[in-house]
C-alpha cells in the first residue's frame, strides 16, 4: 500500500514525497487507519519496521486537519531514552515540514540553557512533546507543563520502558492526563506486564501484531565480547567495513557485571546493521 492510499493530509504526503517515502511498511499500513479513526491502539512490531512513522504521520495529519488548539500541548510521546527522544524529534521535523506543527524533545543530562528552552517551549504550547518519563515528571513538578488538554498519548518502546523501571512514572503521568484522549502503545514484545499496562491505560484498543521472531529484513545483528582495550580496534574495523559496504551501523556497548562469571574488564558490544 502507498501512503497516498491513506487519508493523510496533502502536506504530510508532500513531506513524505520529499523524503522519498512511497510504500507503507506493514506496521504503518495496519496502524495508521486505526489512529486516523481515533481508536486506542496497541501495536507490536520489531525494531526497524517503521513504528515511529506509524504514529507520527496520522497524529501530525490530525493535528492539522482537526484544527487542534495552538496555545497548548496536544500530544505527549514517551520514550525510554534521550537518544530515542532525539531520533523521534528529528523524524517529526521532517514529516511536519510543510505544516505549522511544532515539537520539542525533553530529556535529562542537559545544561541550564537547554532546560530553560524546554520549559519555554512547553509553556508556549509546543504541539508535540517527546519526553523521557523522569524529565517530564521533573517539569510537571516545577509547573512547566500543562497536560490538561492533551489529545494524544503515545508510549514508544513500552516494553523497554517497563524493563527500565518506569511503570510508576508512567502511571503518575497518566493520572494527570484528560480521560478523554487517544492512547497508543507501541512495543517490540508483548509480555504479561505490557498486557497489564494496556488494560490499565487503553480504552477498547485495536490490536496490531507484526512478526517479532527475528530482526527486520535488511538488518543484521551481531555481538562481540571483548576486553575494554579491544573496543577501539573493533569499532574502527566495523566502521571501515560499513563504509565499504555503504551500510549504517548502530552500536551499543555494555560492561559485564558481577551477575555472571566474567573476566574483569570485559564488555559486550552489540551491533545492528
Amino acid at each position: 500500500m502507498t501512503f497516498e492510499q491513506l487519508d493523510l493530509s496533502d502536506e504530510v504526503l508532500d513531506a513524505l514525497y520529499d523524503m522519498n517515502f512511497e510504500e507503507c511498511t506493514p506496521i504503518q499500513e495496519q496502524s495508521i487507519p486505526y489512529i486516523l479513526q481515533g481508536r486506542d491502539l496497541i501495536a507490536v512490531a520489531q525494531t526497524g519496521t517503521g513504528k515511529t512513522a506509524a504514529y507520527l504521520l496520522p497524529i501530525i495529519s490530525r493535528l492539522y486537519t482537526d484544527g487542534a488548539p495552538t496555545d497548548t500541548i496536544n500530544c505527549i510521546v514517551m520514550a525510554p531514552t534521550r537518544e530515542l527522544a532525539q531520533q523521534i524529534d528529528r523524524q517529526m521535523e521532517g514529516m511536519a515540514y510543510y505544516l505549522p506543527v511544532s515539537s520539542i524533545a525533553v530529556y535529562g543530562g542537559t545544561d541550564g540553557p537547554t532546560f530553560a528552552r524546554q520549559q519555554n517551549s512547553m509553556r508556549a504550547g509546543a504541539d508535540v512533546v517527546i519526553a523521557t518519563p523522569g524529565r517530564l515528571l521533573a517539569h510537571m513538578q516545577m509547573g512547566s507543563i500543562d497536560l490538561s488538554r492533551v489529545s494524544f498519548f503515545v508510549l514508544d518502546e513500552a516494553d523497554r520502558m517497563l524493563d527500565m523501571g518506569f511503570y510508576d512514572d508512567i502511571m503518575q503521568i497518566v493520572r494527570c492526563l484528560p480521560k478523554e484522549r487517544q492512547t497508543l502503545m507501541f512495543s517490540a514484545t508483548m509480555p504479561p506486564k505490557i498486557k497489564k499496562l494496556a488494560e490499565e491505560i487503553l480504552n477498547d484498543p485495536a490490536e496490531v501484531r507484526i512478526a517479532v521472531s527475528r530482526p527486520a529484513d535488511g538488518i543484521d545483528q551481531s555481538a562481540y565480547i571483548c576486553h575494554e582495550r579491544q573496543k577501539t580496534p573493533i569499532l574502527l574495523d566495523l566502521g571501515r567495513r560499513c563504509q565499504a559496504r555503504n551500510h549504517l551501523r548502530i552500536l551499543q556497548a555494555q560492561s559485564q557485571r558481577s551477575h555472571a562469571p566474567a573476566t574483569p574488564g570485559t564488555s559486550q558490544c552489540s551491533t545492528n546493521t
